[in-house]
């Protein structure tokens, strides 16, 4: 029988050749720092958590003058070991996963580099030493360090509420920014350079925080029609903020009145070593969005009914 060029009989597929599989100590090592249903893995990310924590306080008082003039040697040591810490954890993270690239390329990975090259960059440039700040969005993983049921029930439902709803406002913002220029080019017009108006993108401004009600004081309008239309635009800004706050709120109204009778499903830390999407059901053999075999889930029970 004709076979396709390049196809052999028991030779592995391309698929199965772009990462090696996860068993020995790459499937614990995996284990323990991308699930936390286990006891180590739970600790992991308490310690990881703790860490992150320590290096922002570490970061923050080395800025205030007076503990930097006594403690700076001590605030670049402790830096730097922090550094040194998130680098072998970034590698290990690299090192465990079937395809360290798509893990590089991901949100999480190129969150973890960031927090990494700040402290680096700081040798070439002392400026950039400021943006490690960008450690605080790893601060994300509490969700799926405590596995609050309800709070990730509702994060879910709010992003897919935002997801659903974000045609209305994406209209609903094209149509104020519309507004602002249309209403910020007709107070250059009114007020001019005299009153502050100097240019049009300075009028725009002024009429978006007019709109949002914000109103920094810096230009006012000095003429009766100007402060007429400032008026009706402060109005206007009122009942344009409830907008798209009632296009979400609908939005989740209708998904749980959706939900309504459907039993809660059990929350898992479980994680697709292809994808890197989390949240499969203990029972689930291949990942809910792109369909690979799942690891077996490993699990702690007393760490799993402290989450429940």
């Amino acid at each position: 029988m004709y076979q396709k060029r390049g196809k052999r009989p028991g030779l592995p597929s391309r698929k199965a050749l772009a990462g090696q599989p996860l068993q020995g100590w790459r499937l614990h090592l995996y284990t323990i720092i991308f699930e936390s249903d286990t006891r180590a893995g739970r600790w992991f990310d308490q310690g990881l958590i703790v860490a992150i924590l320590l290096s922002v306080a570490v970061v923050m008082a080395d800025s205030v003058p007076t503990l930097h003039q006594h403690w700076s040697g001590l605030f670049t040591s402790a830096e730097w070991a922090f550094t040194l810490l998130f680098t072998l954890e970034y590698l290990l993270r690299l090192a465990c996963v079937p395809h360290p690239w798509r893990y590089a390329t991901s949100f999480f990975g190129i969150v973890d580099l960031l927090a990494l090259l700040p402290t680096y960059l700081a040798l070439l440039l002392p400026e950039a030493h400021v943006l490690i700040d960008v450690r605080v969005l790893r601060l994300l993983r509490v969700f799926r360090v405590f596995k609050l049921t309800a709070y990730m029930t509702e994060y879910r439902g709010l992003a897919l509420a935002l997801r659903a709803s974000r045609r209305k406002i994406t209209v609903f913002i094209t149509g104020v920014l519309m507004v602002v220029l249309v209403l910020g080019t007709l107070m250059y017009v009114i007020e001019g350079p005299a009153n502050g108006f100097t240019t049009i993108p300075t009028s725009v401004y002024w009429a978006i925080t007019t709109m949002t009600t914000v109103g920094f004081g810096d230009i006012a309008p000095k003429t009766e029609l100007g402060r007429f239309i400032s008026s009706m635009m402060m109005l206007l800004g009122w009942g344009t903020l409830a907008v798209p706050t009632g296009i979400v709120t609908a939005e989740m109204a209708a998904q749980r009145q959706a939900m309504l009778g459907l039993a809660p499903t059990p929350v898992t830390t479980r994680t697709c070593p292809e994808c890197l999407s989390e949240g499969h059901l203990p029972e689930a053999r291949f990942c809910m969005h792109c369909g690979a075999l799942l690891p077996p889930w490993q699990h702690d029970a007393q760490a799993v009914q402290a989450d429940v």
